[in-house]
């Protein structure tokens, strides 16, 4: 999908940096010992005595999928391999070792205890926020092969003049538009190839070409906020809550999107405040220009339809009866038959954000299928925990991890967790905006994570044009983060009260 415009050199900047930093010579000793220390702790999880663990009528597969959630849970936070490569191993794990197609030997049920489901196993890959997923890139990859994007940007950003100010907070909102579609780093990356010639016309004097260059992960950053496909953690937050064998809550596209938008202006508009608070422009006026023409013809006229329709079926899935991994299908099997996506664009697909995401969904099925879940609920007394704790601790949490590793490692790892204590904790959470509170909260603190070029991908891209020091990405990061989480509880609680969810 990138390589369909010119912002393709900065994903490659972007990689070539990280790249760089996963292969240099003194962090190879580092993951060297960070492996040893990881094979030693899932094989002393994994052949301990259970009466060690101290939860009662604890089995050996149980104990198993202990050790392959401490497994996954070191390698995500320790990067020693990808995300997705992480999670593509747990699901091996625990097909071979914990389901009834696994090695004979090694899984007797009257030996070792209920085995799962092979069959969940697998659907994991499958399941209907995968699709989800895969329709929010098909729907990307079409726009941006007919160059729609492009000129819905040039468009968009038209009413704002020549302003310096102005252009800035255009380009911010229309950031944040494009990325609660797209994929925050097209997005990035796109509108980072746009400013191109905005910074060329801008002198050097002032700080508005920094103020320009942040712009656009921040934005990006909390455009993905916005819908359900935003960002990968809004997707697992909306599977967990909607899980017809779990909480079961129903929440919709459109219902999301009813709270969510506003703080997503809300907050644009903070950070646009703050941006030219903190980099003040010296050059008052820009002229703004475009470069790029949508095509015209048949297939620009059915990708526009289908676009049009699929975000109107999102958006009254509540009036429609169509639920949201349905709508998203759609643009799917339309684009298929009349060749619009071929099988060339099929591998422009973010495959390893979808492997990492099943990854999660797999361990999550594992936590409640094998019955650990229960068992833990019942070891711990989570009832008898703050809610106000429970939303602070998970938040600060995801936060602190979301600026290290990947927003979707963390989400797939806090989000099964905090559904076991949120289901033990009961009515308790009523006060503080129930379960939906919780969850959708991690996902809002995992999108205000952007303090560091490593925190995300649209971080990295910004930083690799040269025009932003760390110490400017650090300062904006921690003030427009702690805001976004702090408004992002504060709506959560309201729609709660209302009733919006």
């Amino acid at each position: 999908m990138f390589k369909n415009f010119t912002g393709f050199n900065l994903v490659e900047q972007m990689y070539k940096l990280r790249h760089n930093r996963i292969f240099d010579p003194a962090r190879w000793k580092k993951k060297t010992v960070g492996y040893l220390c990881v094979i030693a702790v899932f094989l002393a999880l994994w052949l301990l005595p259970t009466e060690y663990f101290g939860l009662d009528g604890l089995t050996l597969v149980q104990q198993r999928i202990i050790a392959i959630f401490v497994y996954a849970t070191m390698m995500w936070v320790m990067e020693l391999i990808p995300a997705w490569a992480t999670s593509v191993t747990i699901m091996a794990f625990l097909l071979l070792f914990a389901s009834d197609s696994g090695v004979k030997w090694l899984c007797n049920p009257d030996e070792v205890g209920k085995l799962l489901s092979y069959k969940q196993i697998m659907a994991s890959f499958a399941d209907p926020v995968i699709i989800l997923f895969i329709g929010g890139f098909i729907l990307a990859i079409a726009t941006t092969k007919a160059g729609l994007d492009v000129h819905l940007a040039r468009v968009l950003l038209t009413p704002f003049g020549k302003k310096s100010e102005n252009i800035l907070l255009g380009f911010m909102l229309v950031t944040a538009l494009f990325s609660m579609f797209i994929s925050n780093t097209a997005t990035t990356a796109m509108m980072l190839t746009f400013l191109a010639p905005v910074f060329k016309q801008m002198s050097d004097a002032g700080k508005g070409r920094v103020a320009m260059a942040l712009s656009i992960p921040i934005a990006a950053n909390i455009g993905g906020m916005g819908t359900p496909i935003g960002t990968p953690p809004n997707t697992i937050a909306l599977k967990y809550l909607n899980d017809p064998e779990g909480l079961n809550l129903g929440i919709g596209f459109g219902q999301w999107m009813l709270f969510m938008i506003p703080l997503v202006v809300v907050l644009i508009l903070i950070a646009w405040w703050l941006l030219r608070k903190l980099f003040p422009f010296s050059q008052k006026t820009i002229e703004l220009k475009i470069e790029g023409e949508m095509n015209r013809g048949r297939d620009t006229t059915i990708i526009i339809i289908t676009l049009a329709v699929t975000i109107l079926l999102w958006m009254m899935d509540a009036l429609t009866g169509i639920n949201t991994y349905t709508v998203a299908f759609i643009p799917f099997a339309v684009f298929a038959m009349f060749g619009i996506i071929t099988r060339y664009d099929l591998e422009e697909i973010n495959w390893s954000v979808i492997w990492m995401v099943a990854g999660g969904f797999a361990l999550g099925y594992a936590m409640n299928g094998s019955g650990l879940a229960a068992l833990v609920v019942r070891a711990i007394p989570f009832g008898n925990f703050s809610p106000l704790l429970i939303v602070i601790l998970s938040g600060l949490l995801c936060y602190m991890l979301s600026n290290l590793i990947s927003h979707s490692a963390t989400a797939a790892l806090l989000m099964p967790i905090l559904v076991v204590v949120c289901t033990a904790m009961g009515d308790k959470l009523t006060a503080i905006g129930g379960t939906s509170t919780v969850l959708i909260g991690v996902a809002i603190a995992s999108s205000s994570a952007m303090i560091l070029p490593i925190s995300t991908p649209p971080n990295a891209l910004a930083y690799a044009t040269g025009l932003i020091e760390q110490k400017d990405m650090i300062k904006m990061g921690v003030i427009v983060g702690i805001i976004a989480i702090i408004l992002g509880y504060l709506v959560l609680f309201g729609a709660s009260t209302l009733h919006i969810i």
